[in-house]
């Protein structure tokens, strides 16, 4: 699984150097984190449904999630400031390299008419945000454990300060955008 890290630091470095014209290696954007989020509205209502969630979110990254708290009481929702409203997790070094491999390479392929990911999801400073809407493209998770089908958002956090640059250092990693 140490393909995607090994492409990256041979293929990037020198690619990178020689599109956009660093004169220094360190000038070169990195993949800095990976954060996982899966939203969990139903949550507030059924602490069951949490308990599944954290526990799939796990199993799909490798790592324990964090499970996020309501920053501020929403009465249109019935939501009270504290109560837990999904999970997270970030992912840094072996792992983040390790995950991207997997969906890049395997859970991307599976969703069902894919023809790439959007390239309109950069938010300007250099960072990739995707959605994803079922947790079943991913193979750890069996398809009859699951009992409700939930999406999650993918963002790729990167020392580029440009789209442009982020997007080309998504696509040396074998990112599939449309075309």
């Amino acid at each position: 699984m140490a393909r995607l890290r090994d492409k990256y630091q041979s293929e990037v470095m020198s690619a990178m150097m020689e599109k956009f014209g660093y004169k220094n290696i360190m000038e070169i954007p990195k993949l800095e984190k990976i954060v996982v989020n899966m939203g969990i509205g139903d949550a507030k209502d059924n602490s069951k449904a949490l308990e599944v969630a954290v526990k799939e979110l796990g199993i799909i990254t490798g790592q324990k999630p964090l499970i996020t708290k309501a920053k501020k009481s929403v009465s249109n929702f019935k939501l009270r400031e504290g109560m837990p409203i999904g999970a997270k997790v970030t992912l840094r070094g072996e792992k983040m390299f390790e995950f991207a491999d997997r969906l890049i390479n395997i859970a991307l392929p599976r969703v069902r008419d894919f023809r790439g990911v959007s390239v309109n999801a950069f938010d300007g400073r250099g960072n990739y945000a995707l959605g994803i809407k079922d947790q079943l493209i991913f193979p750890e998770i069996e398809y009859d454990k699951v009992e409700k089908v939930r999406g999650m958002d993918i963002i790729f956090v990167t020392t580029a300060k440009t789209d442009e640059e982020c997007r080309e250092l998504l696509k040396i990693l074998g990112m599939p955008f449309v075309k």
